[in-house]
């Protein structure tokens, strides 16, 4: 298959939908004009690629009515990929198009109509972020670090009640949320996350033998959160 397979079906769409088309305008590998309407665009390529996109988002300094075009495959993973690239091409204000090359005559499918795109921002998403940020001390972590768990907020929270059973033995939640100014002190030895406590009698807790190895292996964050947390 060749990338000329997908114009004529595209070109006999647009002309049925009472476009004039021609091919290769100014770099452009199909243009479509019809009266009162803003000139269409499409791009041609056998497969998705990044190219393809920067094609795409670069006629948009042309005209608003800029469409993808690749040949439609086959199989649930063609269909997951499309989610994902309807996604794309919505954010980027893109049209999405689809050849079916195998009938007679060839099947175009237009998925997704340019249209600008304005992102809803999720307002839990905002305050979980914010939330995050402030509660974390200092900036514990590098960008791109594999290696090492992220280090959290809430991990910061869990040492910090690791460090606290260390210097003062077995204690209550209550305590400690008190004296070390954790809220979610409670919680947080209940859930036992990390494996880091262990309860000892009815509203106590004493460290584990994976929250004593914590104190050797978050040593430098824990000597951080002494100063500033």
């Amino acid at each position: 298959m060749q990338e000329t397979d997908l114009y004529q079906p595209i070109k006999s769409y647009l002309e049925g939908q009472g476009y004039e088309v021609k091919s290769e305008v100014h770099a452009c590998d199909l243009v479509a004009l019809k009266p009162d309407e803003p000139a269409l665009i499409v791009e041609l390529k056998l497969n998705l690629s990044v190219k393809l996109l920067l094609q795409g988002v670069d006629r948009l300094a042309i005209t608003d009515a800029v469409y993808i075009a690749v040949p439609r495959k086959k199989g649930a993973r063609w269909r997951g990929q499309l989610r994902d690239i309807l996604r794309l091409c919505r954010r980027l204000g893109l049209g999405f198009i689809s050849v079916k090359t195998g009938t007679k005559p060839a099947l175009v499918e237009v998925h997704l109509d340019p249209i600008p795109y304005k992102p809803r921002q999720s307002k839990m998403r905002n305050t979980a972020l914010l939330r995050e940020f402030s509660r974390r001390v200092g900036d514990p972590n590098t960008a791109g670090q594999t290696r090492r768990p992220v280090m959290t907020a809430y991990r910061q929270d869990a040492l910090r009640l690791v460090d606290y059973i260390a210097e003062h033995g077995a204690s209550s939640p209550a305590r400690m949320a008190r004296d070390r100014q954790i809220k979610t002190a409670g919680p947080i030895l209940q859930k036992d996350h990390y494996g880091w406590f262990i309860r000892v009698s009815r509203g106590v807790y004493d460290l584990s033998s994976k929250g004593r190895e914590a104190l050797v292996i978050y040593a430098d964050t824990l000597a951080k959160l002494r100063v500033n947390g």
